[in-house]
């Protein structure tokens, strides 16, 4: 004798389940990476404002940016930036991060003595402001 009440899902049900998630997933995947992009790139300005930091305590210390001709700190290579100086005189320096691969390949930003933030460079399909540092691919500062 059948039972009054069946139990389990049709697949109508199943199919619909299956359908909300895919939606949730096309919208929730895409915000997800832009915040993850967005904390690397926050990584990258916060490296080189404390660079900067450095720069300038050296600087009072010193009365220059260089020593024996060098950038006084050295170069190192971050979790997604490679950081450099460059040094052009005793009074100007520019340090640079470079992104080191992944979706950011191509993002270099640069800051200098003055405090000038700039992107030089930016992933292939994003916006240049150059004059600030970038956020995001529609070169928002």
């Amino acid at each position: 004798m059948p039972s009054k009440y069946v139990r389990g899902f049709s697949l109508i049900e199943l199919m619909i389940v299956v359908a909300i998630i895919g939606i949730l997933s096309a919208i929730a995947l895409p915000n997800y990476n832009e915040y993850v992009t967005r904390s690397k790139i926050t990584e990258a300005a916060n490296e080189l404002s404390q660079m900067r930091i450095k720069m300038e305590q050296y600087f009072q210390d010193n009365r220059s940016y260089q020593t024996g001709g060098v950038c006084p700190f050295a170069d190192y290579k971050g979790k997604n930036f490679d950081l450099s100086c460059t040094t052009a005189s005793a009074a100007e320096y520019v340090w640079t991060a470079t992104a080191s691969g992944g979706s950011l390949t191509g993002l270099i930003l640069t800051i200098n003595q003055k405090g000038e933030k700039k992107t030089t460079g930016v992933p292939a399909g994003w916006t240049n402001p150059s004059t600030c540092w970038v956020l995001n691919k529609s070169g928002g500062c």
